[in-house]
């Protein structure tokens, strides 16, 4: 049931524009080198918008009364994506031309930070919110503090920096550490709030009634 309730195509339809952004590193010519790993940032960030509307979900003030407890419904929406998204950056490398390939092991680093922010930013909306469908919002937040991190984030703490830069190992050390955050920004977003998880019954009579309902 978790695969046919996962907005397949919005995710699809960020996997083909993200493809496309990479397939265009084969005809730009004299300046592929150059442009390829801007293309390749982009085409992440392209995927990554899909990917936060990952946790949307028309049925979500129906499905949180099921037993099954929230981290283990978001667990089970993110291992269903992650062999399309491990298929869909394959791909997205393969269409860069070897020679203006940078970094594989770098540029994935990034990725899967790009990709773990993402979902992280989703789970921490449906914590924080009523909404069923946090994805828009989240995909503006995402989109405008990539454009704001490449624009006005310190030079001395760069994340995106040329290949030849001298900054480049550096840079991919704080990718380290913004990966290592998102996945544990997610983990706690994934956790039911202290009201919801205390559960348990409270009286709604008066005195000596025994009537009860749930906390909400």
């Amino acid at each position: 049931m978790a695969c046919r309730t996962l907005p397949w195509g919005v995710v699809g339809t960020a996997a083909g524009a993200g493809l496309l952004l990479a397939a265009l590193s084969r005809i730009t010519g004299e300046t592929g080198e150059h442009l390829s790993l801007h293309l390749l940032r982009a085409a992440v960030l392209a995927f990554a918008m899909g990917l936060v509307f990952l946790l949307d979900d028309p049925a979500r003030h129906t499905t949180s009364t099921v037993p099954t407890p929230r981290p283990v419904r978001i667990a089970l929406r993110v291992a269903l994506v992650v062999p399309a998204a491990a298929a869909w950056w394959t791909a997205a490398l393969l269409l860069v031309p070897p020679e203006l390939r940078p970094p594989v092991a770098d540029i994935t680093l990034e990725a899967g930070a790009a990709f773990a922010l993402a979902v992280a930013g989703a789970a921490v909306a449906v914590r924080c919110s009523e909404v069923t469908r946090p994805g828009p919002p989240v995909a503006a937040g995402l989109l405008t503090s990539a454009v704001l991190a490449m624009v006005l984030w310190p030079g001395r703490w760069a994340l995106f920096v040329p290949v030849e830069d001298e900054r480049w190992a550096a840079a991919h050390e704080r990718w380290a550490v913004v990966l290592a955050g998102a996945v544990l920004v997610g983990a706690l977003g994934s956790v039911e709030p202290l009201r919801r998880r205390a559960g348990g019954w409270r009286p709604t009579g008066g005195a000596g009634t025994s009537r009860s309902r749930p906390l909400s």
